[in-house]
């Protein structure tokens, strides 16, 4: 901004000399800087306004859960959170050396009980064609928190890696017999002080138990507070336990107690996942396994990802975030995909360039499918 310098008045200077002052207007650069123009104005009142929605944006949380690509993780390589150990390990039977990768796929949710998300992300997910957006009830049951959703994620991928090694171990020809037991108690259970977790159920009401179902048939029989008789292995001891029961869902029957799977391995397999839960790595662990029991490389050197859930039959079951396990595993170099038959309408239309799917509806399935990836005979192997 120009100034005016006061001059001293001289002599024969006067207040009506021909010499014209400039005005106020002239004196700031002929640009009209220093005063806000119209247009000016609207461009600070859009900044503002910016400056508000950002804030908005970011403060208020939406009910919403976002999913996007997780990292993959290589069952026949080693961990990556700074341990290095292998994400397998056996001992008790003889290994073979492995070629290739066969990985788990994960999904990262934003927006579940503890971590909300706000109007940004929501926002982000939606442009974002490897990301989506769902209500978080559609997700999350609302009445739970972090810390129950943390647990049950823990337990579930407990269960998965024990089903895994019965069914790989199983196709090995080994002998695997299969048990119930308690894998955790709810906070409403009358049990807490009466079972334990690890605690093999084998009769209620004197009926032999050999499957979940087959407890919650057999409690059934009975009326929610009622008593029933519990038959169970404690450390190698049977026990006669008397429970009382509460009230379940849906008014049913229950004990309050989460159900799980123990076996007899003929040989110690321990999976080191890190702090990734739920159960949907199952079969790539059931295919890890198998490969580093049985001679010669399963995979061939190949880059295969694959999800889905297993059960102690060796049945591939459905899961979710099945976009984004896709997205994740291109991005990570897999070439071929193994999906759960009962995903395969999700797939469609959502394949990553670069990436083949194949169906697959059981562990014999998916060992087929890599046998033929790792010959090169893929041609014959159905696909989503």
């Amino acid at each position: 901004m120009k100034t005016i310098k006061r001059v001293p008045e001289r002599a024969g200077d006067t207040a009506d000399s021909d010499t014209e002052l400039p005005t106020r207007a002239e004196l700031l650069d002929g640009e009209g800087r220093g005063t806000l123009t119209r247009g000016n104005k609207a461009v600070l009142a859009a900044f503002f306004v910016f400056l508000v929605v950002v804030v908005v944006g970011s403060v208020v949380h939406l009910p919403y859960a976002v999913m996007s690509p997780g990292p993959t993780q290589d069952t026949l390589g080693r961990s990556g959170d700074g341990k290095n150990t292998p994400i397998i390990s056996i001992t008790g039977l003889p290994t073979y050396p492995t070629d290739g990768a066969l990985r788990f796929t994960t999904v990262r949710v934003e927006g579940g009980p503890g971590y909300p998300v706000d109007a940004w992300d929501v926002l982000q997910a939606w442009v974002d064609p490897a990301r989506d957006v769902f209500p978080v009830d559609d997700i999350f049951d609302p009445k739970v928190t972090k810390e129950q959703v943390a647990e049950e994620n823990a337990i579930q991928m407990e269960g998965s890696q024990e089903e895994a090694t019965a069914v790989a171990l199983r196709a090995t020809g080994k002998d695997v017999p299969t048990h119930i037991a308690v894998a955790g108690l709810t906070d409403s259970s009358k049990a807490k002080d009466l079972l334990k977790v690890g605690d093999r159920i084998t009769a209620i009401g004197g009926e032999p138990i050999t499957t979940t179902q087959a407890v919650r048939d057999a409690l059934q029989k009975s009326r929610p507070g009622d008593t029933v008789s519990l038959t169970i292995t404690r450390a190698g001891k049977e026990q006669k336990l008397e429970v009382p029961t509460i009230e379940g869902q849906q008014g049913r029957t229950a004990l309050g107690v989460l159900l799980g799977l123990d076996h007899d391995f003929p040989a110690t397999v321990k999976i080191d996942a890190g702090s990734i839960g739920g159960p949907s790595a199952g079969l790539m662990f059931s295919l890890g396994i198998y490969d580093k029991l049985t001679p010669g490389p399963l995979a061939g050197g190949h880059q295969i990802a694959g999800t889905g859930t297993i059960d102690d039959d060796g049945k591939v079951g459905p899961i979710g975030g099945i976009h984004q396990k896709l997205a994740g595993a291109r991005a990570d170099g897999a070439q071929f995909f193994l999906a759960p038959a009962d995903n395969c309408d999700e797939v469609v239309g959502h394949v990553p360039d670069g990436l083949d799917v194949f169906k697959v509806g059981t562990f014999d399935d998916a060992r087929t499918a890599v046998e033929a990836v790792a010959k090169g005979q893929t041609g014959p192997l159905p696909r989503c």
